[in-house]
């Protein structure tokens, strides 16, 4: 059922889950496994928003780079054209 869950065999599981039910006891051993759930939810939630933000840094990385050269096509188009401009009233007609 379980095979392998990382370096643990399905005995080691089985160990672990007869002595969690010694300690804890059949009653409250649904708390306990809530508890634990509630806790894996709330640290998946936590290392996907750290990455979340991480990414999200790097996108605005990259609008601010992208934004950055429109504006230098821009300017260079601009110049450009101004340079066009003054040549065709530079040159007699």
């Amino acid at each position: 059922m379980f095979g392998m869950i990382g370096p643990l065999g399905m005995w080691e599981i089985v160990l672990i889950l007869v002595i969690a039910l010694i300690i804890f006891g059949p009653g409250k051993l649904p708390d306990v496994g809530k508890a634990v759930g509630k806790g894996l939810r709330e640290f998946k939630s936590a290392a996907n928003s750290i990455t979340s933000d991480d990414e999200d840094k790097d996108k605005d990385k990259d609008k601010v780079k992208f934004q950055e050269k429109a504006v230098e096509t821009k300017e260079t188009t601009e110049v450009k054209e101004t340079k066009e401009i003054q040549e065709s009233q530079d040159k007699p007609s």
